[in-house]
C-alpha cells in the first residue's frame, strides 16, 4: 500500500493506493470515524460489485453501516437526485457524528462530498473511489457539486474527505472505455508541468489500460502526487495554480453540455478531446510548437480516446456548431467579467491561464476541429 498525504492546516488527509483496500475500510478508517456509524453512499452499478463487501469490512470493524443507491450515470448530478440523496439520507437518522462513504466514480463521489457539506451543516465523509479518473482526480482536492441547465458544477463546495482509499484492484472490473475516460486525467499532469511524466504516458500508457498492476498504480500515484501538490498550494482556486488542473476543461464542458450530460459522451472523454483543442488552439496562436500539439492529439487518438469530434456520439453529434459551443463556454464558472479563460500551453509541461483569446481565433478553431 502506498500513502499520498493531503497537507493541510487542520484538514489533512491522506490518499492510500493499492490492493485490496475495499476489504480493509473499516479498520483503515476506524481511528478517523467520530462514531462507530457510517452511511455507504453508491450507485446501482456498484452496489452488486462492491457493496456488500463494504458492508462486512465495517461489520467486522465494529462499525454499523447502511446503504443509499443512487442511479448510475452524470444525469445524476442534478438538483432532483440530490434533494433525493438528501432525503434517503436523513431518512435514516443521522446525527453529526456519522460519517458518509462515497463508493464509486466521480458522480457518487461529487455528490456525497456535497451532501456532506450540506447535510445537518456539515459531516465527515470518506471516498472510495471505483474507476481510474475517480481515482487520479474527482476523489481528491474537496472539488463536489452539481450539474445545472446553465452548465457543469455550477453549484457546490469546497469540502474535504478524511480519507480517500484508491483499491487498485476494482479497475479489474471496469469497461475499457472507462478506463479511457480516467486516462485522459491521467495524461493531463503531464501535459500541465510534468513532461516526463507524459513522456512516459506515451510509452507506458497502453500497458496502464491492458491492466499492468505496477504500471497502472505508478500512474496513479504520481497523478495523485500532482493534484496534491497543487491543491496543498492553492486548495480554494483563489490563485491560477490550481486552475491549471482545468486543463481542456473549458472545451470538455461545452461538449459535455452539448450531449446533455448523457451516454454519448463520458467526462474523462470529453477532457481528452478538450486537452487536444487547447494544444491545437496553442499551436494556432503561435504560444505552443506545433509538433507538441500533434505529438499531443497522436498519443491520445492512438490510446483510443475519441479527439476528433466526428467520433463523439455516433451520427447524434455530427452537426456541432461552433457558436452554440462558444455560448456554452460562456457558462463556465473560470469565465470572468464576460471574459473566457481557457488553460493554453506554451509547450508539453507548460501549461497556463488565458483570458485574452478572441473570440474570432477561437471561432475559427472550432470551426476547424468540426470540420476535421
Amino acid at each position: 500500500m502506498t500513502t499520498v498525504s493531503v497537507s493541510l492546516a487542520g484538514r489533512s488527509y491522506d490518499i492510500l493506493i493499492g490492493p485490496g483496500l475495499i476489504d480493509r475500510v473499516g479498520d483503515l478508517s476506524a481511528g478517523l470515524l467520530p462514531s462507530r456509524r457510517v452511511i455507504v453512499v453508491t450507485d446501482e452499478t456498484v452496489a452488486p460489485l462492491y457493496g456488500a463487501r463494504v458492508y462486512e469490512a465495517f461489520k467486522k470493524a465494529g462499525i454499523a453501516a447502511t446503504l443509499a443507491i443512487l442511479p448510475a450515470g452524470e444525469s445524476s448530478k442534478a438538483f432532483e437526485s440530490f434533494g433525493e440523496l438528501m432525503n434517503a439520507l436523513l431518512d435514516q437518522r443521522p446525527d453529526r457524528k456519522t460519517t458518509l462513504v462515497a463508493l464509486g466514480g466521480g458522480v457518487v463521489g461529487d455528490l456525497t462530498g456535497f451532501a456532506a457539506a450540506t447535510l445537518l451543516r456539515g459531516v465527515d465523509f470518506i471516498q472510495i473511489p471505483t474507476t481510474l479518473l475517480a481515482q487520479v482526480d474527482s476523489s481528491v482536492g474537496g472539488k463536489t457539486g452539481i450539474n445545472t441547465r446553465h452548465g457543469k458544477n455550477l453549484i457546490g463546495a469546497f469540502y474535504q474527505p478524511k480519507l480517500v482509499l484508491a483499491d487498485t484492484d476494482v479497475l479489474d472490473t471496469l469497461p475499457k472505455r472507462e478506463l479511457l475516460a480516467g486516462y485522459a486525467e491521467v495524461a493531463k499532469y503531464g501535459l500541465i508541468d510534468d513532461p516526463d511524466f507524459w513522456t512516459w504516458c506515451e510509452t507506458n500508457g497502453a500497458a496502464v489500460l491492458s491492466g499492468d498492476a505496477a504500471k497502472r498504480t505508478y500512474a496513479i500515484e504520481q497523478s495523485c502526487r500532482a493534484k496534491a501538490r497543487i491543491v496543498v498550494a492553492d486548495e480554494r482556486e483563489t490563485t491560477d495554480l490550481r486552475a491549471l488542473l482545468n486543463l481542456g476543461h473549458t472545451f470538455g464542458h461545452a461538449l459535455e453540455a452539448e450531449t446533455g450530460f448523457g451516454p454519448d459522451l463520458l467526462h474523462g472523454e470529453a477532457v481528452g478531446a478538450g486537452m487536444a483543442m487547447a494544444f491545437d488552439l496553442s499551436a494556432a496562436l503561435g504560444l505552443c510548437p506545433a509538433p507538441d500539439a500533434v505529438r499531443v492529439r497522436k498519443h491520445l487518438a492512438a490510446i483510443g480516446l475519441p479527439v476528433r469530434l466526428r467520433s463523439i456520439g455516433g451520427d447524434n453529434y455530427r452537426s456541432w456548431d461552433a457558436g452554440k459551443l462558444i455560448e456554452h463556454m460562456r457558462g463556465d464558472k473560470k469565465a470572468e467579467a464576460g471574459k473566457l479563460t481557457f488553460i493554453l500551453a506554451r509547450g508539453i509541461g507548460k501549461a497556463f491561464v488565458s483570458r485574452d483569446v478572441k473570440e474570432a481565433d477561437l471561432h475559427r478553431l472550432l470551426d476547424q476541429a468540426i470540420a476535421a
